[in-house]
């Protein structure tokens, strides 16, 4: 994400760096920072009951082994769920999927040093030796080595010391990390299907942006160093950080029409201009339910200044510049793998793998309950190859991530009064992974919304008994004994 920091954003922003979060790497699974907003939002409805927190995305592919896949036929994607044969790596035959894995970062960290050092020769930064050091231990595989230059890196960069160092061509820095850590914490095998069935599913020129860390890293990583179509591949979650900006500037700047500093300011405008009419409504009329939103913290100071800090404002604008970002490129298909909930994409999304396609057109390709449906099918497939598997056992990395999706795109269904699909992908996304937050806490609001407590306070106690130390959970679970079902 763009980091657990983040400054607070001025009304009148401007395009200094000062006024936005920092571009800092992503906490891993940082979508588990979003299960905090969750809780708040859950405990707020709890108090009010009020209408449903509606969130989502959808699903169709399936992780296969090796390689992604980018070639597509149109008669494979006149059907809605589909799977394409898995594209090759120019790597000798008879290579061990760990060593597949290790060949690719190697690869990766010199195809990022190169950019690094293109971005430092476009913008006249001489690039620091710690950043040489960085790629010389990524290139040959020395974790720890490479782990602990980031770590060094990244304090001084939030120390503020020599920030001259951290403009755009640091995200080569944390796509590199990020890389590098996926293929450290996860089963080889595992990683490649997981790419797989994320590039396998986009269209032909489908532009995909990531939302969590492996839904980031691990389709970069094979994105660039795989055979086939190199797709677009972004972060929405950083879109609100400047140099981010900058960097997709330069990286897809003849490929795509990206997001200029006039886009920039109009998303930030926007957004503090929308917050403090929303803060001065719950001054005016505290009786009425509150507009502000749970975990939103906006102060407004002298001379009707406004500031907003938190990382549900800097979602909210990332969301903002991501609809721009859209309406930028009116002839390009977008897909993404979801970090928070975007729920101005929910209108004309579809599932579209284990991920979702936005702003979808047409009749045919559009969410119904037959597709839902099939989504549901193609994940109970799904989790049943992961609950089978020895190599992803409950709270492994994989199932984490799969879980998430999953979830997402129940929140999808949700959003599209698919509740009967919804409540299925629930059930099998804690199933999946019972400890997920996502999963846990957003079925939780649909059964509290139908007025099942009780079913409510069995999925908590299930997740508490895997996690007897999360204290979210145990919270949860108090005050879902205290209801009665009407």
């Amino acid at each position: 994400m763009v980091g657990k920091r983040t400054r607070p954003v001025m009304n009148n922003p401007t395009r200094n760096s000062s006024s936005l979060p920092k571009p800092g790497r992503r906490p891993r699974f940082s979508w588990f920072l979003g299960a905090g907003c969750v809780l708040v939002v859950l405990t707020a409805f709890l108090v009010s009951r009020s209408r449903r927190d509606q969130s989502g995305r959808a699903s169709s592919a399936s992780p296969s082994s090796a390689e992604p896949t980018t070639g597509h036929d149109a008669s494979i994607h006149d059907r809605p769920f589909f799977h394409q044969p898995n594209r090759r790596s120019p790597l000798e035959p008879g290579l061990t999927a760990e060593e597949v894995v290790t060949t690719k970062v190697a690869e990766f960290a010199r195809s990022r040093r190169h950019l690094a050092r293109a971005m430092a020769k476009r913008f006249k930064v001489a690039m620091p030796d710690e950043f040489e050091r960085f790629f010389d231990a990524a290139e040959a595989g020395r974790y720890d080595e490479m782990k602990a230059i980031y770590t060094s890196l990244r304090q001084q960069r939030e120390s503020g010391a020599d920030t001259n160092w951290y403009g755009p061509w640091w995200r080569t820095i944390i796509e590199t990390q990020g890389a590098a850590d996926a293929a450290h914490e996860w089963p080889a095998q595992k990683l490649l299907d997981y790419g797989n069935a994320v590039l396998s599913s986009l269209k032909p020129g489908m532009i995909y942006a990531g939302g969590t860390d492996p839904g980031c890293f691990i389709p970069t990583l094979l994105n660039e160093t795989s055979d086939g179509q190199r797709h677009v591949v972004l972060t929405q979650n950083a879109l609100a950080d400047n140099s981010y900006l900058d960097y997709l500037r330069f990286l897809y700047g003849d490929q795509i029409k990206t997001l200029t500093e006039q886009d920039s300011q109009h998303a930030f405008q926007e957004y503090i201009t929308d917050a403090q009419k929303r803060w001065q409504h719950d001054q005016d009329f505290p009786a009425e339910p509150k507009q502000v939103r749970p975990g939103e913290d906006i102060r407004v100071g002298e001379n009707n200044k406004t500031q907003v800090s938190g990382q549900v404002a800097v979602m909210a604008i990332n969301e903002k510049l991501f609809q721009i970002l859209m309406q930028n490129n009116p002839g390009m298909s977008f897909a993404m793998e979801e970090s928070f909930p975007f729920a101005s994409t929910f209108a004309n999304a579809t599932p579209l793998g284990p991920i979702m396609e936005l702003g979808v057109q047409n009749d045919t390709d559009r969410l119904t309950a037959e597709r839902a449906a099939q989504s549901v099918d193609y994940w109970r497939t799904t989790a049943q190859q992961l609950l089978s598997d020895p190599e992803t056992p409950e709270g492994s990395d994989p199932r984490k991530a799969y879980s998430k999706m999953l979830s997402a795109q129940a929140g999808l269904f949700l959003a599209n009064h698919y509740e009967a699909e919804a409540e299925a992908a629930f059930r099998i996304a804690n199933e999946i992974c019972p400890t997920s937050p996502e999963a846990v806490f957003r079925f939780v609001n649909l059964l509290v919304e139908q007025q099942r407590p009780q079913e409510a306070a069995q999925l908590v106690e299930n997740a508490l008994g895997a996690a007897p130390d999360n204290q979210q959970f145990a919270s949860l679970l108090e005050q879902l004994r205290r209801m009665k079902p009407k």
